[in-house]
């Protein structure tokens, strides 16, 4: 099979299938979806979109990923991490779970995957080195905070806000904490006994979470556990409630009415600017930046009503299903209530949405996602682009460390480009069958392995039971308790918190530490605006880097008892020599950092006045510049002048071919650059022709076999 075609068609390698092959793929196929179907709909609850986009996402990604992808085990799906970071990048632009925020994730899923897909095409799958270890550290154990925190307000059944501090957004919800809804609290902490109950039973361990959704699914529908109903205004009692609906719904239709003039303007300036019309492409952008500042102005009247809203609790009078709606605590005295505090679910002319009850997944449409294009439009790609850019690389980095990771258990060969290609198909059809973006997950992933997966055909079988699941039994999912999905997602990100790993990683580098601390520290105060975080630990990481890489180390070198040269600055009473100055420079020479080698040169010929010979031990110096050329053709020359020769040992090819190219080889002189120091120092001594029995180093040559 030529290698062209396993470039374009990568699962053909999976040909041909044995029996026992395509039996362990469907056995791990069925097994894993068993486990993803209650976690794809527990992760959308993190996305902001409606809780059947994880089966969504975990059907066509999946299939697409494994088919073009280059690891035989990564599970492809929606993760909490993603997940999060989507509904980041699309609130600041719609309300979520609605017909605009669907359109706005399936064009960052889109926009994701035309990332990935190129960086892949054009072999950059390298460009995660950028974000290092530490930043991903700090950034994975924020994260997880930040998704455990956003899961309180559904463990609890207490209304939380959504503004741009998620900390505040917390702290204020916190303080309801009397408001707690204790049907809620009780099947959290029913759920949370229930799966850690399974766990320890072996036959059911992998499968816990598939059971305790469906026991909890049976006990919600026992107790009806979930109590929904409508109401018009004229139906709320007290006049100050009433108000605050009447206000909300008037700023949300403003919101929708000048999102779409913005659009409006930003299309004409466009197509000013296109015809040279500058005078009024100018005025068109004055008129759309005064329109910006009211939408923001409007997006924060709009947060702090619907914090308001979500804090409104009604009673109504035993026995109605329909009537007056009293504020909780102000109901008639003597009336006789139907104890269920009422919330507001939405409010759409008028007509309000109730739930009395527990948060239950509700009706869950059957059938598979239809095809659909995401709507293209300059305005929404410039804002999503850079939360494009940064989901793409993170979830890159989680899928590729996980397919690395299982490649080397089941020592196979990973391919990054090809990978990155697979998640950028994998993303782009999955925009195309309303996915939001999806990565390689590690849970999906290591129970694809421990179940025994040979092939991506695994993956396929996952993603066909997932369809099936979407077909024929989306009704038995409607009891399904929102409060046990919070308690799947915390205990799915638990393992992600990981405070030894700070400790770890100061321990073997405190500028490594600093960074994770510090990208940890952004990432969770600049919430829900997770990319900050990565941005400013990347950032850490590469600047802390460039400082390192300016002042490499640099060592004077004595003769150790051993024979060997060592650094004089460690080891203080090492014999020198006062005839040659030894010295080695740990880094390779560029623009950044040549001004310290020269400085450090010229102090060594400094602090050795009587040396004749400086020795350059350059096994370290990995590359050099033009910068570094031409510093040492200058540094040559300078020190001719004073009466030193420099001399140069253990030179790279690529440093010696530098120095051909552009005839510093010939002017340092060949009899001047040697393999090793050892050569170097010999030919030095045979040089200085005087006796120099008495000299350290010289001692050191002559025992040395060179």
């Amino acid at each position: 099979m030529s290698v062209r075609l396993l470039r374009f068609f990568p699962f053909l390698a999976w040909f041909p299938l044995s029996a026992l092959t395509v039996r362990a793929d469907l056995m791990a196929g069925i097994t894993g979806a068993l486990v993803l179907v209650p976690k794809a709909m527990a992760y959308a609850q993190l996305s902001g979109l409606p809780l059947y986009f994880g089966l969504y996402t975990a059907f066509v990604p999946a299939i697409v990923g494994a088919l073009w992808g280059s690891s035989r085990q990564l599970a492809t799906g929606p993760v909490a991490i993603v997940s999060l970071m989507t509904a980041a990048a699309v609130t600041p632009l719609a309300v979520s779970n609605t017909p605009e925020y669907i359109g706005f994730a399936l064009l960052l899923t889109c926009l994701v995957g035309l990332v990935q897909l190129l960086l892949g095409v054009v072999k950059l799958g390298t460009i995660v080195n950028f974000v290092s270890h530490p930043v991903i550290l700090g950034f994975m154990n924020a994260a997880a905070i930040i998704i455990g925190l956003s899961q309180l307000d559904l463990l609890l059944g207490i209304p939380k806000g959504r503004s741009d501090f998620f900390l505040g957004d917390v702290w204020e919800m916190l303080r309801l904490l009397p408001q707690t809804h204790l049907p809620t609290l009780g099947m959290t902490v029913f759920g949370l006994a229930l799966i850690l109950a399974i766990k320890r039973v072996p036959a059911l361990a992998k499968a816990s979470v598939l059971v305790a959704v469906v026991i909890t699914i049976m006990v919600s529908a026992a107790i009806g556990y979930d109590q929904r109903g409508t109401a018009v205004l004229e139906d709320i009692a007290t006049p100050q409630a009433r108000e605050l609906v009447v206000q909300y719904e008037e700023n949300l239709r403003r919101m929708e009415q000048l999102g779409a003039e913005v659009a409006v303007l930003s299309a004409r300036q466009r197509q000013a600017e296109k015809h040279d019309s500058v005078w009024m492409a100018a005025g068109l952008r004055h008129q759309t930046e005064l329109a910006q500042l009211d939408m923001r102005s409007m997006e924060r009247r709009h947060n702090e009503l619907l914090r308001g809203l979500r804090q409104l609790r009604f009673v109504r009078p035993e026995g109605e299903e329909t009537g007056l709606l009293y504020q909780w605590g102000s109901s008639p005295e003597g009336m006789r209530t139907d104890d269920r505090a009422w919330h507001i679910k939405s409010v759409d002319g008028g007509v309000m949405k109730l739930v009395g009850g527990g948060d239950v997944v509700g009706s869950v449409p059957a059938g598979l996602p239809a095809l659909t294009f995401p709507t293209l439009s300059f305005d929404a790609v410039r804002q999503l682009l850079p939360s494009a850019l940064i989901i793409a690389l993170v979830a890159f980095m989680e899928s590729i460390s996980m397919a690395k990771a299982m490649a080397s258990k089941a020592r196979q060969h990973v391919d990054p480009n090809q990978e990155l290609i697979g998640q950028g198909l994998a993303n782009i059809g999955g925009s195309f069958f309303q996915a939001y973006p999806a990565c390689g997950s590690f849970t999906g992933s290591a129970i694809n392995m421990q179940a025994g997966a040979k092939t991506g055909l695994a993956m396929v079988f996952n993603g066909v039971f997932v369809a099936v699941t979407l077909v024929f039994f989306t009704p038995l999912l409607y009891h399904l308790p929102k409060a046990v999905l919070a308690v799947i997602i915390v205990m799915a990100v638990i393992s992600l918190i990981t405070p030894h790993a700070f400790v770890h990683t100061w321990k073997a580098n405190r500028g490594d530490g600093v960074v994770a601390l510090v990208t940890f520290a952004v990432t969770l105060l600049a919430a829900p605006h997770l990319d900050k975080g990565i941005l400013t630990g990347a950032a850490l990481s590469i600047g802390l880097y460039l400082y390192r890489s300016m002042a490499p180390r640099v060592a004077v070198l004595g003769r150790y008892t051993d024979g060997t040269l060592r650094d004089v600055s460690v080891h203080q009473t090492l014999a020198t020599s006062t005839l040659v100055t030894v010295m080695r420079f740990d880094g390779s020479l560029y623009f950044a950092n040549v001004t310290y080698f020269e400085d450090m040169v010229l102090k060594a010929v400094a602090d050795h006045k009587d040396a004749k010979f400086l020795l350059v031990v350059g096994d370290a110096i990995n590359s050099m510049d033009s910068s570094g050329e031409e510093m040492l053709q200058n540094l040559v020359g300078q020190l001719r002048e004073t009466g030193v020769q420099i001399v140069f040992s253990g030179l790279k090819k690529q440093v010696l071919d530098v120095m051909r190219a552009t005839g510093l080889f010939d002017r340092i002189g060949e009899e001047n650059i040697f393999a090793t120091e050892c050569q170097a120092l010999k030919d030095i001594f045979d040089r200085l022709g005087q006796d120099v029995e008495d000299d350290a180093l010289f001692a050191y040559v002559k025992v040395m076999v060179c």
